[in-house]
């Protein structure tokens, strides 16, 4: 079996002892990401777009990307805020629209609104 390690260097990549994705015979598998960077935007679009941007990169270091995403699971501490991110997640899946859940649940800081983990197929 082949593996591949892809680190963010992420402030919790080390703190929890996991890293931003895992490609294993063929399969991406992206961590639970959340907004990143030194400034978390406090609304849960623009942490969206943050935590969208952050994917996009390990599945293109993984030689993937959004089109290849078959599986996306959405964790949010608060459903309710959840319709303001359709239109952004409509525009990074587009026409490849993935298995998805939405689960209400609390983050890993308060801070967070919104988490998003994906596995992906690389493209033969």
């Amino acid at each position: 079996m082949t593996i591949k390690r892809i680190s963010s260097g992420g402030e919790y990549e080390s703190k929890v002892g996991y890293c931003r994705a895992v490609v294993a015979n063929g399969v991406v598998f992206v961590a639970g990401t959340c907004a990143q960077g030194d400034i978390i935007p406090e609304d849960i679009a623009g942490q969206c777009v943050s935590a969208l941007t952050a994917i996009e990169k390990a599945l293109t270091e993984a030689g993937a990307g959004f089109a290849d995403v078959v599986r996306v699971n959405y964790y949010l501490p608060d459903m309710a805020e959840f319709e303001q991110c359709w239109p952004l997640l409509q525009r990074a899946f587009g026409k490849n629209p993935p298995a998805a859940t939405v689960t209400e649940c609390n983050l890993i800081t308060p801070r967070h609104r919104i988490e998003i983990e994906v596995t992906a197929v690389l493209p033969e």
